[in-house]
């Protein structure tokens, strides 16, 4: 991933963008979809359903009681990256944050090469899980904690210690409905993925 782009063979001279893939990840209502709409260049592909008594009754929605729709599936967006050695194309793949959307998870997760991860500082112990089914697919990450209006104000070393997150392991925060601040933590994860010799190169788009 971090070396040159190849030439185009049909544009002697131009550089190839370099495609990859991307995880957003994180519990139920922390704002995967929020992020992939502020961030895709195209018209992103949502699968927000109105949630039932049903999904209530088995999801937790303590502190979000406000929440009224949920991904069932998966959501998608895409963002370029431009850059002087001819860019990089990030798919964006949100996942569904419910327990029950494990084995989703798991076939939306392979093929990527890493995964922000969104974590919302009131139900800390919610993350846990994404945190460690992130881990066990292998994928490197990086953690960026979205600012709700009545977010606890911690420390960052507060939030990493709380997390157990590696010293490696990239630590931001962001609005995840501004596309300026959700950009900034986005390339947090890159810059981290391009720093890692053992992360595979994406592919010629």
């Amino acid at each position: 991933m971090g070396s040159k782009p190849p030439a185009d063979p049909a544009y002697p001279g131009v550089l190839q963008k370099i495609c990859a893939k991307v995880v957003i990840a994180g519990p139920l209502a922390v704002g995967k979809t929020s992020m992939i709409r502020a961030l895709s260049e195209i018209k992103p592909l949502t699968t927000e359903e109105t949630m039932t008594r049903a999904a209530a009754d088995a999801d937790s929605l303590a502190d979000v009681q406000d929440k009224t729709t949920t991904t069932v599936a998966s959501d998608f967006g895409r963002r370029t990256l431009d850059d002087k050695d001819g860019g990089l194309v990030l798919y964006l793949y949100g996942t569904p944050g419910q327990k029950r959307f494990r084995p989703l998870w798991r076939d939306i997760s392979r093929g990527a090469l890493g995964a922000l991860v969104l974590v919302d500082s009131r139900r800390l112990g919610d993350s846990f899980e994404v945190m460690d089914m992130i881990e066990e697919q292998g994928l490197s990450y990086a953690v960026a904690f979205n600012k709700f209006p009545d977010s606890p104000d911690f420390h960052v070393d507060a939030l990493r210690d709380a997390l157990d997150l590696a010293p490696a392991t990239p630590l931001v925060t962001c609005d995840a409905r501004d596309t300026a601040s959700s950009l900034d933590a986005l390339i947090a994860l890159v810059e981290h993925l391009l720093a890692d010799p053992s992360i595979p190169e994406g592919s010629p788009c």
